[in-house]
């Protein structure tokens, strides 16, 4: 749990030394202990406190506290953790333990920087560099991967909603808080394959576990990472990209969504991590909510403006979780209509997987994607048989991808409700959100872009058409998209359906090679 790190609030010292006159004497306080700063060094001392997650309230266990926190920091920051020290005083019968640390400059803390306006991409670079290095390298065990399990992200989740609960005035749910269990509850129901593979790749680790700007030095020779968590190994045995995301979320708090974002991007190139947005976006909710009970315990402490920080970071949590939701989106309609260029446009802007009927049909024959097929209705590769296993093997490998965590948009006619049916049951068996939009443009339209169209992956022509549209079955769950106007208006049309909560949403994380420099 994060607590304050050793640095100087003096303007007179610059770098690794002091120029002038000694900072002053100051003292800080958290909500697990309070930080005495003089001369250049810190010296921390646990509260004797007994917050269910951890208990300090014995002399013992505080010692056993403060070793540990020295014994973990020093594999980040070895030069700041100096060791254990003690307070003695007349009245007391054991001395109290301490950490000493070295003073760190606060003009170079990250999160100063940030408030300054200061340029922070090469700090951030640095940063990223170093975590994923350390990850590259970190203790891993049988232990370890226990705590990557989506069982066990379940656990941890539940485990915060029942203390926000319990910490709620006279049992009053605090707003949004309902939704995120929903939402926390679908995305990890249908992803325990990403959730296996991750511990397969090695992702998860003995990392930090509380990487917050607040902690992190930016130094002439490298940034200086402290107040690693140290009361709880469990939660310091994360996957690589939560330990990231924390402070991915603490950037975004800062007013910096942009720098969250390339952070992110940057630790994504220096770990080569494949991980889908979705699961960048779960664990920067997660970081969000439980610096959000951290807020909710500092203002029962009756810590000013910690109560409206809770309702914001649970309002980011939120936000990320409504962006990290995994959509199989059907996009259907008769041929000419229009739905392919729809589809191909909207999961560009989405940055989604989109799977086509027409080029997996003939995948599946062995011929290259362009070369034609043609045949009459329900002939050669439209055969009701051929229709049928590529309707199997487009779900078959949507839902490989669903449980991965990775949305899709499926392009095809749609026009049969047991397709539609065999769709709705992968959607329900991986907890993907489903939405149907059926393109529709007049006959005239359709019948002139048909015999425009050059050859490629569609085969279809006006007669095609004609004889589909014969047999189409009533489709009322789909939301209607007219194609018949420009490209866009279209695709603002669909992405108002795949995505209902408007333009509010958690900033926009790609994976490394999808972002340019």
């Amino acid at each position: 749990m994060h607590s304050v790190s050793p640095a100087d609030e003096s303007p007179h010292r610059t770098g690794d030394r002091y120029d002038g006159a000694p900072p002053r004497a100051q003292v800080c306080e958290t909500h697990t202990a309070i930080v005495f700063f003089a001369g250049d060094r810190a010296y921390k001392v646990k509260k004797p406190v007994d917050l269910g997650f951890l208990d300090y309230t014995t002399v013992a266990a505080r010692r056993a506290a403060c070793e540990r926190e020295v014994a973990l920091n020093r594999r980040f920051a070895p030069d700041v953790y100096l060791g254990l020290g003690e307070l003695t005083s007349p009245d007391a019968r054991t001395p109290e333990p301490l950490v000493v640390m070295r003073r760190m400059p606060a003009d170079r803390r990250l999160s100063h920087l940030l408030r300054e306006g200061a340029a922070v991409d090469d700090a951030l670079r640095a940063v990223a560099r170093r975590l994923a290095a350390w990850h590259a390298d970190a203790p891993r065990s049988r232990e370890v991967d226990e705590q990557g399990t989506r069982d066990a992200q379940s656990s941890r989740w539940e485990a915060g909603f029942r203390q926000v609960r319990a910490l709620a005035d006279d049992g009053v749910v605090p707003d949004g808080l309902a939704e995120v269990e929903r939402l926390v509850r679908r995305y990890l129901a249908g992803r325990e394959p990403l959730f296996d593979s991750r511990i397969e790749q090695g992702r998860v680790v003995d990392g930090h576990g509380d990487l917050l700007a607040e902690d992190v030095f930016c130094l002439d020779d490298g940034p200086r990472v402290l107040d690693c968590l140290e009361f709880d190994d469990r939660l310091r045995h994360v996957d690589g990209l939560d330990d990231a995301a924390f402070l991915a979320m603490d950037l975004e708090q800062l007013g910096a969504p942009q720098a969250a974002a390339y952070f992110l991007a940057r630790y994504g190139e220096y770990s080569g991590d494949p991980a889908p947005s979705s699961l960048w976006h779960h664990y920067v909710a997660y970081r969000a909510f439980v610096r959000a009970k951290v807020s909710l315990i500092q203002a029962r402490q009756g810590a000013p403006g910690a109560e409206a920080a809770f309702r914001r970071l649970l309002s980011t949590a939120l936000r990320h979780l409504r962006t990290s939701a995994v959509g199989l989106t059907l996009v259907g309609g008769l041929p000419g209509s229009g739905k392919s260029t729809l589809s191909g446009a909207l999961a560009d802007r989405l940055g989604v997987t989109l799977l086509s009927s027409d080029r997996l049909r003939k995948e599946l024959a062995g011929i290259p994607a362009e070369q034609s097929a043609a045949a009459g209705y329900g002939e050669g590769l439209y055969t009701p048989e051929w229709t049928a296993r590529t309707y199997s093997a487009l779900l078959d490998r949507a839902s490989v991808l669903l449980a991965s965590g990775e949305p899709v948009v499926l392009d095809a006619t749609w026009s049969d409700g047991g397709q539609r049916e065999a769709a709705l049951r992968v959607a329900e068996r991986t907890s993907a959100d489903l939405v149907a939009l059926h393109c529709h443009v007049p006959g005239d339209v359709s019948a002139a872009r048909l015999n425009a169209r050059a050859p490629g992956a569609s085969d279809a022509d006006a007669g095609i058409a004609t004889a589909v549209a014969a047999g189409e079955q009533p489709w009322p769950e789909t939301v209607a998209v007219d194609t018949s106007g420009p490209l866009e208006s279209a695709v603002a049309r669909a992405l108002t359906a795949v995505r209902p909560y408007g333009t509010g949403q958690a900033p926009v994380f790609r994976r490394p090679y999808m972002e340019a420099d």
